[in-house]
């Protein structure tokens, strides 16, 4: 019971930190391409948190199999360090008594796994498209950042403009460049405002600017300077996106029998198997071997982990390219993943060996029994 409670209490801190490190990690990166994409115009800044939240909530399912695998790794590797796994075995406890409480205290983690795997991400990936194409119906300067260069291909549209004051909506010089029954126009204006009619039909209105039509030197060039001038802001329309498979509810992909579905719905559940199979695997790799160096068991771990995953993805590929069965592709890696893991655990439950071998009997003893010399 003192044991249970302290591994439960270890596993827990363990786990709160590492979750806390990969979440981290995870928004980080995810914050670094949305900046990216919006910097370069195709996603509006006001959209990065929402778009932020569904990228985070889709990858989550990873993050839990990768922080549970790392909790029980890491604590059980720590106990062997500092000698505690070696009293604690002493008093007769085995690798075997440590699986009831490892995973009980892993089913929280591997029913969230198969809900995000099966239902939420699948979910936040078709709200993520349908954001997006709400975003890309928006009107063109809603996607306009300040300080940098915006092309429109469909309206043949650059637009820049230096400063936007969010709370009267005024723009400080605007510069926008058009081609006009095939010709270049270019337009400056120090203010530009928004105006929107009754009718919902919106304007942007440029105040004291210059209007440039034409090539310079040629016959046809004019400059016309203004006071106000005004232009429609036709509402964008959102492009026919493709439907994504990851968008796809699992209970449509179980009815379809296209190869891209199967694939899909292959790595769906693989997830959870995976995550199950990893926190067996931590288990006996936990074992620090001071001859092989206090790290050898996290560098075996990082490389059983990237050629597990590595080899679901190859079979994911071959499912999609309907070159393997699903049911075969299915069984086969996560059967080899857990005969790896039967054998971890014979080789550190047996005595005298991997395949339990039994040591070579020494001398018999003499009449008087002492060993014979």
């Amino acid at each position: 019971m003192i044991l249970r409670r302290a591994l439960v209490r270890e596993l827990t801190a363990t786990a709160i930190g590492l979750f806390v490190v990969l979440t981290a990690i995870l928004f980080t990166n995810l914050v670094l391409r949305l900046l990216a994409r919006a910097a370069g115009g195709a996603v509006a800044p006001d959209g990065i948190v929402a778009l932020l939240g569904f990228n985070a909530l889709f990858y989550l399912n990873i993050l839990l199999a990768v922080a549970l695998f790392l909790t029980v790794l890491l604590t059980l590797s720590r106990w062997y360090r500092d000698s505690e796994m070696i009293v604690w075995q002493t008093s007769g406890v085995s690798l075997t008594w440590l699986l009831k409480p490892i995973l009980w205290f892993s089913a929280p983690f591997l029913a969230a796994i198969v809900a995000l795997s099966l239902f939420l991400s699948p979910w936040a990936e078709q709200r993520k498209v349908e954001f997006e194409r709400q975003l890309e119906s928006r009107d063109e300067l809603a996607f306009v950042t300040p300080g940098l260069f915006r092309e429109f291909r469909r309206a043949n549209l650059v637009v820049f403009l230096e400063s936007l004051n969010t709370f009267d909506g005024t723009i400080r010089n605007v510069f926008l460049h058009s081609i006009e029954d095939g010709k270049d126009a270019t337009t400056v204006a120090r203010i530009a405002r928004l105006v929107e009619e009754p009718s919902g039909a919106r304007y942007v209105v440029l105040e004291d600017g210059r209007r440039y039509e034409g090539a310079a030197g040629q016959a046809d060039f004019r400059i016309v300077e203004f006071e106000r001038l005004g232009r429609v802001i036709e509402p964008a329309v959102a492009r026919a996106l493709p439907v994504s498979r990851k968008a796809i509810p699992t209970a449509a992909l179980v009815a379809a029998e296209g190869n891209s579905e199967r694939s899909e719905l292959f790595w769906r559940i693989s997830v959870p198997i995976l995550a199950l199979v990893l926190t067996l695997l931590a288990i006996p790799l936990a074992n620090v071997n001071p001859r092989l160096g206090r790290s050898f068991n996290l560098f075996a771990a990082a490389f059983l982990y990237l050629l597990y995953t590595n080899c679901l993805n190859i079979v994911q590929s071959l499912i999609a390219q309907g070159k393997l069965d699903f049911w075969v592709g299915l069984a086969v890696p996560h059967a080899v993943a857990l005969a790896v893991v039967f054998v971890l655990f014979r080789h550190q439950l047996a005595v005298a060996g991997l395949f339990g071998a039994r040591p070579r009997p020494g001398p018999p003893p003499d009449a008087a029994g002492s060993p014979a010399r």
